[in-house]
């Protein structure tokens, strides 16, 4: 049974979106560490070719959900300042453009360091979504580094000048019409995978064990628990595409999981190129000798 490949392709109304004509799209909105957006076409190229409803548990910088712009997507995160800044580039493009215009000009009314320390205690002072969106674009190499016990942001400033707000406002506009056909919900993985349909599509990039322990949402992060929702949501015809650590060092290390048989129908190896997060690590180090490969991981 071919499932959501074959099923009712020609009835828009079931499955109105397509990977057809899907090309790559490299203007980002959030700067995040573990970006897929640069090969997120090829990610969505092993999607089916008609879908239903597209489904992205783990949001994060909505890098997949960008590229594709689908007609109709649900995409959810458990980590609620985040979400925000999704649901309000929704409702309300304008009031992203000025989160971001009053924290730029903010930052340029003293040493860049001193500014960005200022916006980080205020946040880390009440995690809100206007100072985590100008702390994404600001951090060291966009990387969200978080405290496990009490959830503190740790991340130094980069060296790179954050985007001017008058381009970053360009981008908004941008994204805001990639993603008018989602929803955004602040919810865990589990419900997201839970709500798949026959012929609906999931992708999920879930915070990488190997790799990604300091990172936020990954803490406590059981990997076995996605695959189980993964295996209900397969049996149930459901479409499911998955991004794991595959290796570290130019395939030195390998990444293992205890993976199900049979979950998984086909596995495609996804050159990354160097790690950000092991140059983060030491300390703005050249690592040529670093390269991240991924998985996707397919049920169909």
């Amino acid at each position: 049974m071919q499932l959501a490949l074959d099923i009712k392709e020609e009835n828009e109304s079931i499955h109105p979106n397509t990977n057809l004509g899907v090309e790559p799209y490299k203007t980002q909105l959030l700067k995040w560490i573990g970006n897929k957006q640069r090969f997120a076409h090829e990610i969505i190229s092993f999607f089916p070719r008609r879908f239903g409803t597209y489904h992205e548990p783990f949001l994060g910088s909505g890098a997949v959900l960008g590229v594709l712009a689908p007609q109709k997507a649900e995409a959810a995160d458990s980590f609620k300042p985040l979400i925000t800044i999704w649901q309000t580039l929704k409702k309300d493009p304008e009031q992203v453009k000025r989160w971001y215009r009053e924290r730029w000009e903010e930052a340029q009314q003293g040493e860049k360091v001193e500014q960005y320390e200022k916006i980080k205690s205020r946040y880390n002072s009440g995690a809100n979504a206007a100072d985590f969106l100008f702390l994404t674009r600001a951090a060291y190499g966009g990387v969200m580094r978080f405290r496990k016990a009490d959830g503190y942001m740790s991340t130094p400033c980069g060296a790179h000048k954050p985007i001017h707000f008058g381009t970053f406002g360009r981008r908004v506009d941008e994204w805001a019409e990639r993603v008018r056909g989602a929803e955004f919900f602040h919810r865990e993985y589990g419900e997201s995978l839970d709500r798949a349909k026959e012929g609906d599509v999931v992708y999920c990039d879930p915070p990488y064990s190997h790799s990604q322990a300091i990172l936020y949402g990954a803490q406590g992060f059981d990997q076995n628990d996605l695959f189980r929702r993964i295996e209900k949501a397969k049996a149930r015809g459901v479409f499911v595409a998955l991004s794991l650590d595959g290796s570290k060092k130019s395939g030195a290390t390998d990444c293992d999981y205890d993976i199900p048989h049979s979950l998984f129908e086909k596995h495609v190896a996804v050159n990354c190129g160097r790690s950000m997060l092991k140059r983060f690590q030491m300390g703005g180090k050249t690592l040529e000798g670093e390269v991240v490969t991924d998985r996707l991981l397919l049920t169909h």
